[in-house]
């Protein structure tokens, strides 16, 4: 059954829709919306709605805080920790990123942790805020659930860590490179799972070594890192600047966002925003990314290969596709919507 397209402002509306009617207050329901949306409209479609039903399970399950009050833990100059209070992920971030791009105005560069936080959505939600203030944004969060072992092993103590960068340039579209610690996100994962796909070979082992194609066997197997080796590493790392840090969970202490509605889930982040003017004059620099781009872009390539691209170029391609077009949704997930509309009392897509 072909997907159904949804324009971003409709989509935008639902989700505030459906906040509301769970008690979440309208000013916050609007940002919370405006980031989901955005997720689908850039093709992140494992982080935008697809995720709605599974944040109004928690929030109606009492595992979520719909009235937030965030508090600065640690306050410095160029640095700070925020208790989320256990409030939507991205609410949490859009409050820590808005502190580093403040701090940043001042100081240069800024890094601001969260801890007591949930799912955020995609990492380049994040990463990219600063460009609008001339700055580098950098986001490194810890994922939802584990689903990844150390490298070698079995038990799954590591999950998907993401960063996420973004460059602005001048004449061509932000650098924005985000990427999983692991060969796919698990948002990925569960997107097949209800599309009725296979997974390609590579994404994910079962605990005997063996590809695992089926998505809807996933709970039987493990993602695999990135690079073997150097994937694991990064996401050990990660983990610890956006979780042991920041006094968030990280480890066997990570709650599985996926099957559990009810427990803190103290999910930690964190952004670091960089003022280009503290080295650099903007539009010189941004000049700097445009030949950079040129040069890469012009560069020979290998046989076979008709264009080589640069991180971000797909995210502004998809963006502008989908405002035209609008973002496809597929008959499962609008089902899925709408049952959980009429449950809330709320108009449906």
């Amino acid at each position: 059954m072909p997907d159904t397209t949804i324009p971003h402002d409709a989509l935008q509306r639902f989700i505030a829709r459906c906040f509301i009617a769970c008690g979440m207050p309208k000013d916050d329901a609007a940002t919370a919306a405006g980031l989901m949306a955005q997720a689908d409209l850039i093709g992140q479609d494992g982080h935008g709605v697809f995720r709605l039903p599974m944040y109004i399970k928690r929030i109606r399950a009492g595992g979520m805080n719909m009235t937030p009050q965030f508090r600065r833990i640690e306050d410095r100059a160029a640095t700070a920790l925020i208790d989320g209070d256990n409030g939507l992920g991205h609410l949490v971030m859009h409050h820590a990123t808005e502190l580093a791009m403040e701090k940043a105005a001042t100081t240069g560069v800024a890094w601001v942790g969260a801890r007591h936080s949930n799912h955020a959505g995609p990492a380049s939600l994040y990463a990219t805020m600063p460009l609008k203030k001339d700055m580098i944004g950098l986001y490194i969060a810890v994922g939802s659930a584990n689903h990844l072992p150390p490298w070698g092993g079995t038990e799954m103590l590591l999950s998907t860590n993401p960063i996420a960068v973004a460059v602005p340039s001048g004449q061509n579209v932000p650098i924005v490179l985000d990427m999983a610690t692991t060969v796919a996100a698990y948002g990925k994962v569960k997107t097949a799972a209800q599309r009725g796909e296979t997974m390609p070979e590579g994404w994910m082992i079962d605990r005997e070594g063996n590809p695992l194609t089926d998505p809807k066997r996933a709970s039987e197997g493990f993602l695999l890192p990135i690079g073997g080796p150097k994937g694991y590493g990064l996401a050990l790392i990660f983990g610890i600047l956006a979780g042991t840090l920041n006094g968030a969970a990280f480890g066997r202490d990570v709650v599985d966002f996926n099957a559990d509605s009810t427990s803190l889930t103290n999910t930690g982040h964190m952004i670091i925003a960089l003022d280009i003017k503290a080295f650099a004059d903007p539009d010189q620099f941004k000049a700097g990314i445009d030949r950079i781009w040129d040069q890469l872009k012009s560069s020979p390539r290998l046989p076979g290969v008709s264009d080589i691209r640069l991180p971000g170029e797909r995210l502004a391609s998809v963006t502008a596709q989908r405002l035209a077009n609008g973002i496809p949704l597929p008959a499962a997930l609008l089902a899925q919507l709408a049952g959980m509309a009429a449950d809330l009392g709320v108009d449906p897509l």
